[in-house]
């Protein structure tokens, strides 16, 4: 099925640029991208730069593309190493890069959307910021948005519940999860992905948050017993290029990969709303799970009492926590994009 998807993509691509791709010049990217382990890296990002780009271009537009996790670099460098030319482009979550821009978080504060088409609806409203942000300080071109199944909480024991969390040491990878964490007692601790699975096993911590197929697929379900579906996010990932290697290219090259990313940017959500769809399934060894693992999960519902209390954690812990990092002024701004979609408002003093 996946096959024939991508296949499907690729030759629609090959109709609306045959007759231009021919024309194209050869060129060649070096790209850093998504964790390897994750639903966005192997059935959309890797396939994207390896099958669909040079088809859809005649072999013109070929692409090395590493992902992160098996390049050796620290997640949360990647908009400096982009910066600086180390690659041409990037595939990076962008929560990570806001230890260097609290606004690089805005669209995917913990908890502030709860179903994908308006995690999508908050961050096309900030496209403009962060966009101007990159061009603005990093030498970066903002191409496209995409994002993971909901980050919910994966347990070594079973989780009663929200109050639970109180007192347990849990793995997060952004600052506005700290923030939620703070305000249910809860200690956060910062670690890469590719560590959350022998921290888990060796009781390092007692939970950690990512997502509902993304921990699956990562083999999180080894070393869990209970999922605690509680949303802090999307892990909302970005495709960004360097501003010199994109100012080198041919103009019938940039347009052509502007084409071609409206696809991207599309099957990206396409392909986070079917895992979400599915991931429960893989979690407790039922069918229809072609994009996970079958694994025997206990899922803990989250109760009305609860579903309120995250709400009021969000309206109060985690806007608050992240309009001070920001600025009244970037709050000011947030109001009128995303808080303006979501119905939300952040202090703005």
């Amino acid at each position: 099925m996946l096959t024939r998807l991508l296949s499907a993509i690729a030759f629609g691509s090959l109709i609306s640029f045959g007759t231009f791709a021919q024309d194209l010049p050869k060129t060649q990217f070096k790209v850093i991208g998504l964790n390897g382990p994750t639903v966005a890296s192997i059935v959309d990002e890797v396939p994207f730069w390896r099958e669909t780009l040079p088809k859809a271009s005649n072999g013109a537009i070929t692409a090395d593309i590493t992902p992160v996790d098996q390049a050796g670099v620290d997640d949360k460098t990647m908009l400096r190493l982009l910066r600086l030319g180390v690659m041409d482009f990037a595939g990076m979550d962008i929560s990570k890069m806001a230890g260097d821009d609290p606004r690089f978080e805005g669209c995917d504060l913990a908890g502030i959307t709860l179903d994908a088409d308006k995690a999508r609806a908050g961050c096309e409203a900030y496209r403009a910021v962060i966009d101007r942000q990159m061009q603005k300080n990093w030498n970066a071109k903002l191409l496209a948005f995409g994002g993971n199944p909901p980050q919910v909480f994966w347990c070594r024991g079973m989780l009663g519940g929200l109050n639970d969390l109180k007192g347990k040491k849990v793995r997060v990878f952004n600052n506005t999860m700290r923030d939620f964490l703070g305000g249910v007692g809860a200690t956060a601790v910062s670690m890469a992905f590719a560590e959350v699975v022998p921290a888990l096993n060796n009781g390092v911590v007692d939970c950690g948050v990512t997502g509902s197929l993304s921990g699956n697929t990562a083999g999180w379900p080894e070393v869990t017993k209970s999922l605690y579906p509680m949303s802090l996010g999307w892990s909302i990932n970005v495709m960004a290029v360097n501003l010199n290697s994109w100012n080198r290219l041919d103009k019938r090259v940039q347009n052509f990969i502007l084409e071609q990313v409206k696809a991207y940017e599309n099957k990206m959500w396409t392909t986070l709303k079917k895992a979400t769809a599915e991931a429960d399934n893989c979690n407790t060894n039922k069918q229809p799970c072609t994009m996970g693992k079958l694994a025997n999960l206990t899922i803990v519902p989250v109760k009305p009492a609860e579903a309120e209390m995250h709400k009021k954690l969000v309206e109060g812990a985690v806007l608050a926590g992240w309009a001070k990092r920001c600025g009244a002024e970037c709050a000011a701004e947030w109001n009128n994009t995303v808080g303006k979609v979501l119905g939300l408002k952040a202090p703005t003093n």
